[in-house]
């Protein structure tokens, strides 16, 4: 008699004692640094911080939330994170579990172990950048890790192959052991590169529909007249694949770059202070308005895409498709490419729209936000002055 497969164990509620506390701590004594530096060295004015703690504060206890939150705004300093969480009162200092998560530069944020570690406890995913790494892109791991941040579990959804009908693998209950989901599975690491070991936030339950943050510019961009470039397409995964949609907030930030502008002078790790530091945050945007139309399209070709997967397998087989885990023609094909580049084109409209609401700035330049106005700045320099708007450009 041939012994029984073993069954897969769920993993923990939540991190570690001592990884929460850990975190706890760097994330609350980040927070306090942060807002003595804004308040105590700079003047500081907000708009909408009310309305962005009423959103935080319905979100306070895991197990009610409703989805995930995205936050975007235009990137102008390398103190934009983690100085504007700042504003935060202190109360909200101490409980990462309803505090952002966000991705930082794999080569800078995680070069060696210290770093890692405490990156890793400041809720930072690892991300690879094209120009440095091979492993850097749209798919790459930790984009994956933010999608499932964002979303509810289960992470599986299991395709019959013989009417192709879809269910969702149990998330607390046993599974077949063939069914390789992190969640039922345990899978408390994953890898960006092939050879790292980073944990996995998004296996424990209390991280489910979690707040993220992301500088879809994708580099700091320091323009005269704060406009913004255009959006890379990875906020448009977040916000097309998670599930349920999420909710998303637009934020704009003007005046970090004057605290470090790119071409200071020595002491170049020093920041500049006296400033005038001004954030806006926006309201929840109606995703179905915004975004409804795009949801739709991409959901009919995830459908259309599982579909050609199950008539492709042996019958009787199942097919399991991975929740932030796309197959060549989602990654690549030109409808899901042609859906991307709209949802970021709306979505930094969205940003823009705050930027306008401050009365402020002259009206952006509609170039700025097409990827083909800034190919003639692929030039390989570190930093320089941007030749299509001479903007100071970190290519980092």
């Amino acid at each position: 008699m041939s012994s029984p497969k073993p069954v897969p164990l769920a993993p923990p509620q939540s991190p570690s004692l001592a990884l929460r506390t850990t975190s706890s701590m760097i994330m609350g004594l980040t927070g306090i640094l942060s807002r003595s530096v804004l308040y105590g060295l700079n003047t500081v004015e907000v708009t909408g911080l009310q309305g962005f703690l009423n959103v935080l504060d319905s979100r306070r206890d895991p197990e009610k939330r409703q989805r995930g939150l995205i936050t975007v705004s235009n990137h102008v300093s390398v103190l934009d994170d983690p100085l504007v969480w700042g504003l935060l009162p202190l109360s909200y200092a101490f409980n990462p579990s309803n505090l952002r998560w966000t991705l930082g530069a794999h080569d800078i944020c995680f070069k060696n172990k210290f770093l890692t570690n405490f990156f890793t406890c400041g809720q930072v995913l690892p991300a690879h950048r094209l120009k440095y790494s091979p492993h850097g892109g749209l798919f790459q791991s930790s984009l994956t890790q933010a999608i499932r941040l964002l979303s509810g579990q289960p992470y599986s959804t299991v395709i019959d192959t013989n009417n192709h009908h879809r269910h969702h693998a149990q998330t607390r209950t046993t599974t077949p052991p063939d069914i390789p989901d992190p969640f039922t599975a345990g899978s408390l690491t994953y890898t960006t590169n092939g050879i790292d070991v980073v944990p996995s936030p998004s296996v424990y339950p209390s991280n489910r529909r979690s707040w993220v943050h992301v500088f879809p510019e994708g580099l700091v961009h320091q323009h005269p007249a704060v406009d913004l470039r255009y959006f890379k397409w990875g906020v448009a995964r977040l916000i097309l694949e998670s599930e349920p949609a999420p909710d998303v907030l637009p934020m704009f930030i003007d005046g970090t770059q004057h605290m470090m502008p790119e071409f200071r002078e020595w002491p170049r790790f020093l920041p500049r202070f006296g400033k005038h530091v001004h954030v806006a945050f926006g309201n929840v945007i109606d995703y179905d308005a915004a975004f409804g139309d795009l949801r739709r399209r991409w959901q009919a070709l995830v459908r259309k895409s599982n579909a050609a997967a199950a008539r492709a397998a042996a019958k009787g087989d199942s097919v399991v498709t991975m929740m932030g885990e796309l197959p060549e023609d989602l990654k690549y094909g030109r409808e899901a490419n042609e859906i991307r580049i709209e949802v970021a084109r709306r979505m930094r409209e969205e940003v823009l729209k705050v930027r306008k609401s401050l009365g402020r700035y002259p009206d952006p330049d509609p170039a700025l936000g097409v990827a083909e106005t800034w190919a003639v700045d692929r030039r390989g320099e570190r930093k320089y002055k941007s030749r299509v708007d001479g903007s100071e450009i970190n290519q980092d």
